[in-house]
Protein backbone atom coordinates (compact mmCIF):
# COMPACT_ATOMS: atom_id res chain seq x y z
CA UNK A 1 0.00 0.00 0.00
CA UNK A 2 1.13 3.34 -0.80
CA UNK A 3 0.73 6.30 1.47
CA UNK A 4 1.63 9.47 -0.15
CA UNK A 5 5.47 8.44 -0.96
CA UNK A 6 5.99 5.80 1.36
CA UNK A 7 5.11 2.08 0.83
CA UNK A 8 3.56 0.39 3.45
CA UNK A 9 4.60 -3.18 4.77
CA UNK A 10 4.12 -3.22 8.54
CA UNK A 11 1.02 -4.75 8.07
CA UNK A 12 2.46 -7.69 11.11
CA UNK A 13 2.43 -4.72 13.47
CA UNK A 14 -0.43 -2.98 12.46
CA UNK A 15 -2.67 -2.81 9.24
CA UNK A 16 -2.55 0.37 7.49
CA UNK A 17 -4.61 2.31 6.28
CA UNK A 18 -8.25 0.97 7.60
CA UNK A 19 -11.20 0.78 5.88
CA UNK A 20 -12.36 4.37 5.02
CA UNK A 21 -16.29 3.04 7.00
CA UNK A 22 -13.67 2.86 10.40
CA UNK A 23 -12.77 5.71 10.20
CA UNK A 24 -16.46 7.32 9.42
CA UNK A 25 -17.60 5.31 12.13
CA UNK A 26 -15.25 6.90 14.58
CA UNK A 27 -15.68 9.90 14.09
CA UNK A 28 -19.52 9.85 14.04
CA UNK A 29 -19.13 7.66 17.14
CA UNK A 30 -17.10 10.75 18.85
CA UNK A 31 -19.48 13.35 18.02
CA UNK A 32 -22.38 11.61 18.52
CA UNK A 33 -22.02 8.72 21.14
CA UNK A 34 -18.83 9.36 23.26
CA UNK A 35 -20.68 8.86 26.39
CA UNK A 36 -20.26 6.34 29.44
CA UNK A 37 -22.10 3.45 27.67
CA UNK A 38 -24.41 1.26 30.33
CA UNK A 39 -23.73 3.40 33.02
CA UNK A 40 -27.22 5.72 32.49
CA UNK A 41 -30.39 5.35 31.83
CA UNK A 42 -30.55 8.29 29.12
CA UNK A 43 -30.98 7.38 25.63
CA UNK A 44 -27.71 7.89 24.38
CA UNK A 45 -26.18 5.64 26.88
CA UNK A 46 -28.23 3.05 25.87
CA UNK A 47 -27.89 3.83 22.34
CA UNK A 48 -24.20 3.44 22.73
CA UNK A 49 -24.68 0.05 25.18
CA UNK A 50 -26.43 -1.21 21.74
CA UNK A 51 -23.34 -0.63 19.92
CA UNK A 52 -20.92 -2.49 21.90
CA UNK A 53 -23.48 -4.99 22.25
CA UNK A 54 -23.75 -5.06 18.50
CA UNK A 55 -19.89 -5.34 18.16
CA UNK A 56 -19.87 -8.65 20.21
CA UNK A 57 -22.15 -10.22 18.14
CA UNK A 58 -20.34 -8.96 15.04
CA UNK A 59 -16.58 -10.16 16.27
CA UNK A 60 -19.05 -14.20 18.03
CA UNK A 61 -20.01 -14.14 14.26
CA UNK A 62 -16.89 -13.98 12.30
CA UNK A 63 -15.36 -16.79 14.31
CA UNK A 64 -18.89 -19.02 14.78
CA UNK A 65 -18.52 -18.36 18.65
CA UNK A 66 -22.22 -16.93 19.63
CA UNK A 67 -23.53 -20.72 20.98
CA UNK A 68 -20.12 -21.41 22.47
CA UNK A 69 -18.40 -18.63 23.92
CA UNK A 70 -18.77 -14.84 24.98
CA UNK A 71 -16.68 -11.89 24.37
CA UNK A 72 -15.16 -9.93 26.34
CA UNK A 73 -13.77 -6.71 25.33
CA UNK A 74 -10.35 -5.16 26.57
CA UNK A 75 -7.42 -2.68 25.04
CA UNK A 76 -5.62 -4.70 23.28
CA UNK A 77 -4.62 -8.49 22.89
CA UNK A 78 -1.63 -8.07 25.32
CA UNK A 79 -4.35 -7.25 27.97
CA UNK A 80 -6.62 -9.78 26.89
CA UNK A 81 -3.64 -12.39 27.58
CA UNK A 82 -2.55 -10.35 30.91
CA UNK A 83 -6.27 -11.25 32.37
CA UNK A 84 -6.01 -14.70 30.59
CA UNK A 85 -3.05 -15.85 32.54
CA UNK A 86 -3.38 -13.96 35.83
CA UNK A 87 -7.04 -15.28 35.62
CA UNK A 88 -6.05 -18.98 36.02
CA UNK A 89 -5.61 -21.16 38.50
CA UNK A 90 -1.75 -21.93 38.78
CA UNK A 91 0.30 -24.22 41.04
CA UNK A 92 4.01 -25.32 41.50
CA UNK A 93 2.64 -29.04 39.99
CA UNK A 94 1.33 -27.31 36.48
CA UNK A 95 2.79 -27.96 33.25
CA UNK A 96 2.27 -25.30 30.77
CA UNK A 97 3.50 -25.58 27.03
CA UNK A 98 4.09 -23.15 24.61
CA UNK A 99 4.70 -22.49 21.07
CA UNK A 100 8.51 -21.48 20.07
CA UNK A 101 6.45 -18.60 18.37
CA UNK A 102 4.65 -17.19 20.80
CA UNK A 103 5.27 -13.42 21.24
CA UNK A 104 5.81 -11.33 24.39
CA UNK A 105 2.46 -10.85 25.30
CA UNK A 106 2.40 -14.75 26.12
CA UNK A 107 6.03 -15.52 27.86
CA UNK A 108 6.31 -12.24 29.58
CA UNK A 109 3.01 -12.58 31.53
CA UNK A 110 4.03 -16.40 31.47
CA UNK A 111 7.18 -16.13 32.99
CA UNK A 112 6.02 -13.39 35.93
CA UNK A 113 3.81 -16.21 37.22
CA UNK A 114 6.39 -18.90 36.52
CA UNK A 115 8.13 -16.72 39.19
CA UNK A 116 5.54 -16.64 41.66
CA UNK A 117 4.38 -20.25 41.83
CA UNK A 118 6.90 -22.15 40.38
CA UNK A 119 4.86 -24.19 37.34
CA UNK A 120 6.66 -25.80 34.16
CA UNK A 121 7.28 -24.28 31.05
CA UNK A 122 8.41 -26.67 28.12
CA UNK A 123 8.57 -25.85 24.17
CA UNK A 124 6.83 -27.64 21.56
CA UNK A 125 9.39 -29.29 19.59
CA UNK A 126 9.96 -28.53 15.54
CA UNK A 127 10.64 -30.03 12.87
CA UNK A 128 14.52 -28.79 12.08
CA UNK A 129 13.93 -28.49 8.35
CA UNK A 130 11.10 -26.19 8.31
CA UNK A 131 10.53 -25.26 12.00
CA UNK A 132 7.29 -26.72 11.70
CA UNK A 133 5.73 -27.79 14.55
CA UNK A 134 6.32 -31.72 15.14
CA UNK A 135 2.88 -33.26 15.99
CA UNK A 136 4.54 -36.90 16.23
CA UNK A 137 6.78 -35.26 19.25
CA UNK A 138 4.28 -33.42 21.00
CA UNK A 139 2.02 -36.16 21.32
CA UNK A 140 4.94 -38.33 22.93
CA UNK A 141 5.78 -35.04 24.94
CA UNK A 142 1.97 -34.96 25.99
CA UNK A 143 2.00 -38.65 26.71
CA UNK A 144 4.87 -38.26 29.39
CA UNK A 145 4.27 -35.02 30.75
CA UNK A 146 0.26 -34.60 30.59
CA UNK A 147 -0.38 -30.64 29.50
CA UNK A 148 -2.11 -28.23 32.12
CA UNK A 149 -2.13 -25.12 29.40
CA UNK A 150 -1.31 -24.83 26.35
CA UNK A 151 -0.30 -21.66 24.40
CA UNK A 152 -0.47 -21.52 20.54
CA UNK A 153 -0.08 -18.60 18.04
CA UNK A 154 -1.88 -18.88 15.15
CA UNK A 155 0.13 -17.12 12.48
CA UNK A 156 3.64 -16.51 13.36
CA UNK A 157 4.09 -12.69 13.65
CA UNK A 158 7.77 -13.65 12.70
CA UNK A 159 8.14 -15.76 9.77
CA UNK A 160 4.26 -16.00 8.81
CA UNK A 161 3.44 -20.35 9.55
CA UNK A 162 -0.30 -20.73 10.11
CA UNK A 163 0.44 -23.13 13.13
CA UNK A 164 -1.87 -26.49 13.36
CA UNK A 165 -4.34 -25.01 16.19
CA UNK A 166 -6.89 -27.52 15.08
CA UNK A 167 -4.61 -30.77 15.70
CA UNK A 168 -2.66 -29.43 18.78
CA UNK A 169 -5.72 -28.88 20.04
CA UNK A 170 -7.35 -32.31 19.89
CA UNK A 171 -3.81 -33.83 21.40
CA UNK A 172 -4.09 -31.11 24.58
CA UNK A 173 -7.96 -31.48 25.16
CA UNK A 174 -7.55 -35.99 25.35
CA UNK A 175 -5.43 -34.63 28.81
CA UNK A 176 -8.33 -31.79 29.44
CA UNK A 177 -5.66 -28.85 29.35
CA UNK A 178 -6.84 -25.75 28.31
CA UNK A 179 -6.20 -24.00 25.14
CA UNK A 180 -5.54 -20.61 24.63
CA UNK A 181 -4.97 -19.42 20.99
CA UNK A 182 -3.32 -16.20 20.41
CA UNK A 183 -4.91 -15.47 17.20
CA UNK A 184 -3.91 -11.42 16.81
CA UNK A 185 -2.63 -12.27 13.38
CA UNK A 186 -4.87 -14.49 11.99
CA UNK A 187 -8.58 -13.56 13.06
CA UNK A 188 -10.30 -11.84 9.81
CA UNK A 189 -7.73 -13.25 7.50
CA UNK A 190 -8.04 -17.11 8.18
CA UNK A 191 -11.50 -18.83 9.18
CA UNK A 192 -11.80 -20.05 12.41
CA UNK A 193 -15.06 -22.10 13.25
CA UNK A 194 -15.24 -22.08 17.90
CA UNK A 195 -17.73 -24.51 17.27
CA UNK A 196 -15.97 -27.34 15.97
CA UNK A 197 -12.71 -26.46 17.52
CA UNK A 198 -12.72 -26.77 21.42
CA UNK A 199 -10.52 -23.71 22.22
CA UNK A 200 -10.98 -22.42 25.58
CA UNK A 201 -9.78 -18.68 24.86
CA UNK A 202 -9.53 -17.09 21.51
CA UNK A 203 -7.42 -13.66 22.13
CA UNK A 204 -7.54 -10.83 19.12
CA UNK A 205 -6.16 -7.86 18.32
CA UNK A 206 -8.64 -5.61 16.59
CA UNK A 207 -6.32 -3.12 14.67
CA UNK A 208 -4.30 -6.21 12.79
CA UNK A 209 -6.30 -7.87 10.37
CA UNK A 210 -10.05 -7.26 11.69
CA UNK A 211 -8.66 -3.37 10.41
CA UNK A 212 -10.53 -1.51 13.44
CA UNK A 213 -8.42 1.08 15.44
CA UNK A 214 -6.31 0.63 18.10
CA UNK A 215 -7.23 0.11 21.74
CA UNK A 216 -9.60 -2.49 20.60
CA UNK A 217 -8.87 -5.90 21.34
CA UNK A 218 -9.77 -8.87 23.84
CA UNK A 219 -10.77 -12.50 23.65
CA UNK A 220 -13.33 -15.19 23.25
CA UNK A 221 -14.11 -17.35 26.29
CA UNK A 222 -15.91 -20.62 25.89
CA UNK A 223 -19.02 -21.11 28.02
CA UNK A 224 -18.04 -22.95 30.81
CA UNK A 225 -15.11 -21.71 31.22
CA UNK A 226 -13.68 -19.19 34.43
CA UNK A 227 -11.19 -16.70 35.22
CA UNK A 228 -10.09 -15.10 38.71
CA UNK A 229 -10.99 -11.24 38.27
CA UNK A 230 -7.44 -9.76 37.26
CA UNK A 231 -8.41 -5.98 36.75
CA UNK A 232 -11.00 -4.96 39.45
CA UNK A 233 -13.09 -1.79 38.90
CA UNK A 234 -16.44 0.07 38.29
CA UNK A 235 -18.76 -1.46 35.94
CA UNK A 236 -21.70 0.91 36.61
CA UNK A 237 -23.55 -2.09 38.35
CA UNK A 238 -24.08 -3.42 41.70
CA UNK A 239 -21.82 -0.57 42.95
CA UNK A 240 -21.61 -1.14 46.94
CA UNK A 241 -20.66 -4.26 46.32
CA UNK A 242 -16.64 -4.42 46.43
CA UNK A 243 -15.92 -8.16 44.46
CA UNK A 244 -16.37 -8.33 40.68
CA UNK A 245 -19.12 -9.84 39.05
CA UNK A 246 -19.75 -13.30 39.26
CA UNK A 247 -20.44 -14.03 35.93
CA UNK A 248 -20.48 -12.50 32.20
CA UNK A 249 -18.79 -10.63 30.17
CA UNK A 250 -19.19 -7.23 32.82
CA UNK A 251 -16.73 -9.82 35.20
CA UNK A 252 -13.55 -8.90 33.25
CA UNK A 253 -14.63 -4.85 32.05
CA UNK A 254 -13.74 -2.90 34.79
CA UNK A 255 -13.70 0.58 33.73
CA UNK A 256 -15.88 2.76 31.27
CA UNK A 257 -15.89 0.83 27.94
CA UNK A 258 -13.84 2.45 24.87
CA UNK A 259 -17.29 3.39 22.47
CA UNK A 260 -15.50 5.31 19.88
CA UNK A 261 -12.59 2.48 19.36
CA UNK A 262 -15.57 -0.35 19.46
CA UNK A 263 -17.69 1.50 17.15
CA UNK A 264 -14.68 1.04 14.56
CA UNK A 265 -14.20 -2.47 15.58
CA UNK A 266 -17.75 -3.16 14.44
CA UNK A 267 -17.95 -1.28 11.30
CA UNK A 268 -14.18 -3.14 10.40
CA UNK A 269 -16.52 -6.44 11.50
CA UNK A 270 -19.00 -5.43 9.01
CA UNK A 271 -16.32 -5.06 6.09
CA UNK A 272 -16.06 -8.55 6.37
CA UNK A 273 -19.09 -10.50 7.55
CA UNK A 274 -19.17 -12.11 4.02
CA UNK A 275 -17.31 -15.15 4.00
CA UNK A 276 -16.59 -14.41 0.71
CA UNK A 277 -14.96 -11.32 1.44
CA UNK A 278 -13.17 -12.84 3.82
CA UNK A 279 -12.29 -15.24 1.20
CA UNK A 280 -11.17 -12.89 -1.20
CA UNK A 281 -8.61 -10.97 0.95
CA UNK A 282 -7.49 -14.16 2.09
CA UNK A 283 -6.40 -15.17 -1.45
CA UNK A 284 -5.55 -11.68 -2.27
CA UNK A 285 -2.22 -12.10 0.49
CA UNK A 286 -1.44 -15.75 -0.43
CA UNK A 287 -1.02 -14.46 -4.22
CA UNK A 288 1.47 -11.42 -2.88
CA UNK A 289 3.37 -13.72 -0.36
CA UNK A 290 3.99 -16.60 -2.80
CA UNK A 291 4.98 -13.71 -5.41
CA UNK A 292 6.79 -11.79 -2.74
CA UNK A 293 9.01 -15.29 -2.01
CA UNK A 294 8.90 -15.90 -5.72
CA UNK A 295 11.22 -12.89 -6.24
CA UNK A 296 13.44 -12.97 -3.45
CA UNK A 297 14.32 -16.78 -3.77
CA UNK A 298 16.66 -16.25 -6.87
CA UNK A 299 18.14 -12.80 -5.32
CA UNK A 300 22.07 -14.02 -4.47
CA UNK A 301 23.37 -12.81 -1.08
CA UNK A 302 19.16 -12.56 0.54
CA UNK A 303 18.00 -15.24 3.16
CA UNK A 304 14.82 -16.62 3.52
CA UNK A 305 12.91 -17.83 6.53
CA UNK A 306 10.29 -19.74 5.28
CA UNK A 307 7.77 -21.96 6.63
CA UNK A 308 5.93 -24.80 4.74
CA UNK A 309 4.39 -22.85 1.60
CA UNK A 310 1.14 -24.35 2.37
CA UNK A 311 1.26 -23.05 5.39
CA UNK A 312 2.05 -19.50 4.78
CA UNK A 313 0.34 -16.67 4.43
CA UNK A 314 0.99 -12.81 4.98
CA UNK A 315 4.55 -12.18 6.45
CA UNK A 316 7.76 -12.68 4.28
CA UNK A 317 11.11 -12.67 6.65
CA UNK A 318 14.65 -11.84 5.45
CA UNK A 319 17.99 -10.74 5.48
CA UNK A 320 20.51 -9.45 3.26
CA UNK A 321 24.06 -10.34 2.96
CA UNK A 322 26.51 -7.32 4.16
CA UNK A 323 23.26 -5.95 6.45
CA UNK A 324 22.43 -6.20 9.90
CA UNK A 325 17.95 -6.20 9.59
CA UNK A 326 17.92 -3.38 10.83
CA UNK A 327 20.67 -1.07 8.41
CA UNK A 328 18.85 -2.62 5.75
CA UNK A 329 15.47 -1.38 7.00
CA UNK A 330 16.85 1.81 7.33
CA UNK A 331 18.17 2.04 3.92
CA UNK A 332 14.88 0.62 2.43
CA UNK A 333 13.18 3.27 4.11
CA UNK A 334 15.76 6.10 3.31
CA UNK A 335 15.68 5.29 -0.31
CA UNK A 336 13.15 3.47 -0.99
CA UNK A 337 10.91 5.17 0.67
CA UNK A 338 9.83 1.47 1.87
CA UNK A 339 8.42 0.71 5.58
CA UNK A 340 9.63 -2.44 6.97
CA UNK A 341 10.00 -4.09 10.08
CA UNK A 342 13.09 -5.13 11.69
CA UNK A 343 14.14 -6.87 14.66
CA UNK A 344 13.23 -9.70 16.75
CA UNK A 345 9.71 -8.40 16.34
CA UNK A 346 8.64 -9.68 20.53
CA UNK A 347 8.98 -12.97 19.92
CA UNK A 348 11.35 -14.26 21.95
CA UNK A 349 12.57 -17.96 21.40
CA UNK A 350 11.89 -18.41 17.26
CA UNK A 351 15.00 -17.03 17.10
CA UNK A 352 17.15 -19.39 18.41
CA UNK A 353 16.04 -21.79 15.85
CA UNK A 354 16.02 -19.25 13.00
CA UNK A 355 20.07 -18.39 13.41
CA UNK A 356 19.64 -15.08 12.98
CA UNK A 357 20.93 -13.36 16.03
CA UNK A 358 23.97 -12.11 14.34
CA UNK A 359 21.93 -10.40 11.90
CA UNK A 360 19.72 -8.75 14.93
CA UNK A 361 16.89 -10.55 13.72
CA UNK A 362 14.98 -9.97 10.74
CA UNK A 363 13.77 -8.07 7.84
CA UNK A 364 9.34 -8.56 7.91
CA UNK A 365 7.69 -7.63 5.33
CA UNK A 366 4.31 -7.97 6.37
CA UNK A 367 1.19 -8.00 3.49
CA UNK A 368 -2.04 -6.49 4.07
CA UNK A 369 -5.72 -6.25 2.00
CA UNK A 370 -4.29 -2.97 0.67
CA UNK A 371 -0.94 -3.79 -1.05
CA UNK A 372 -0.41 -4.28 -4.48
CA UNK A 373 1.58 -6.69 -6.87
CA UNK A 374 3.38 -3.35 -7.60
CA UNK A 375 4.33 -2.35 -4.15
CA UNK A 376 5.70 -5.97 -3.92
CA UNK A 377 8.05 -5.58 -7.15
CA UNK A 378 9.42 -2.03 -6.05
CA UNK A 379 10.58 -3.79 -2.67
CA UNK A 380 11.89 -6.67 -5.02
CA UNK A 381 13.97 -4.37 -7.18
CA UNK A 382 14.98 -2.51 -3.84
CA UNK A 383 16.24 -5.92 -2.13
CA UNK A 384 17.90 -6.81 -5.19
CA UNK A 385 19.58 -3.63 -5.74
CA UNK A 386 20.92 -3.59 -2.00
CA UNK A 387 22.14 -6.94 -2.50
CA UNK A 388 24.20 -6.12 -5.50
Amino acid sequence: MSTGEMIYFDNAATTFPKPESVYQAMDEANRRLAVNAGRGSYSLAKEADHLIKAAREAVSDLVCGSQVAEVVFTASATLALNQIIGGMAWNERAVVYVSPYEHNAVMRPLHLFQKKYGFQIQVLPVCEADHRIDLEKTSYLFAKQPPDAVFLTHISNVTGYILPVGQLTGLAKAYGASVIVDASQSMGLLEIDLSHTPVDFLVFAGHKNLYGPFGTGGFLMRRGCQLEPYIAGGTGSDSLNLYMPDAGSIRYEAASPNVVAIAGLYAACMEIKDKDTRAGFREHERMLTRMLVEGLRPIHGVKLYLPPAEAHIGIVSFNIDGYQAGEAGMVLDEDYKIAVRTGYHCAPLIHDYLDDKERLGVIRAGIGRYTTKEDVKKLIRAVSELAE
